[in-house]
């Protein structure tokens, strides 16, 4: 089971991976981010939710789009919110999701090659 990472001071930790060696923690949140979109269904879901109308998406609207069942629309919205890739709002008996540009940018980021 892996723990949340934890976006705060993400950007601190983790310069592009080709500026150099990073730390090892840094390979780890990295890691445990691009592991969390290293399954189509949930680049699917993050897609749909960046999509949606306001940035934001219910649960019960994603269901659907990738034809699976609620359980598994969960599971793998916990893992993308444990990676730190979206946040999570719970409002009465569904949650909401949204992305956490800052997170995303992160990533991306890490990725980048330095100009020469």
């Amino acid at each position: 089971m892996t723990t949340a990472v934890d976006p705060s001071g993400l950007a601190a930790c983790c310069s592009p991976v080709t500026a150099g060696v990073i730390s090892d923690d840094a390979a780890i949140v990295l890691a445990q981010m691009f592991k969390a979109l290293g399954d189509p269904t949930r680049v699917k879901l993050l897609s749909l939710i960046a999509a949606a109308p306001g940035g934001e998406a219910c649960i019960c609207d994603l269901t659907e789009p990738v034809g699976l069942s609620q359980p598994t629309v969960s599971h793998h919205m916990r893992l993308l919110a444990d990676a730190g890739l979206v946040l999570r709002e719970q409002r009465g008996r569904w949650a909401y999701f949204r992305p956490a540009p800052e997170t995303l940018r992160v990533l991306a980021g890490s990725l980048t090659p330095l100009s020469e």
